[in-house]
């Protein structure tokens, strides 16, 4: 979906910035020219722009699996 009108930029184009390693909004606007012209898509374009850095953020915790429980005989 186009989330910028004014600079025609859509959802997918602000997730491609993302996954390329755009590392904050400000280069993001800088660019693609988003949320520079009138403002509207401000709120959304910067939600969009978290979302998709959180998609491709390398996490951090270690997962450990939990032991197999073993059935109780009596």
């Amino acid at each position: 979906m186009i989330v910028c009108v004014c600079q025609r930029v859509s959802d997918r184009d602000i997730q491609r910035h993302a996954q390329a390693g755009c590392s904050s909004f400000d280069d993001l606007q800088f660019e693609t020219g988003v949320s520079t012209c009138c403002g509207r898509c401000h709120d959304c374009a910067k939600a969009e722009f978290h979302r998709a850095r959180h998609a491709v953020a390398p996490s951090n915790e270690i997962t450990v699996a939990a032991p197999a429980m073993m059935p109780a005989f009596a």
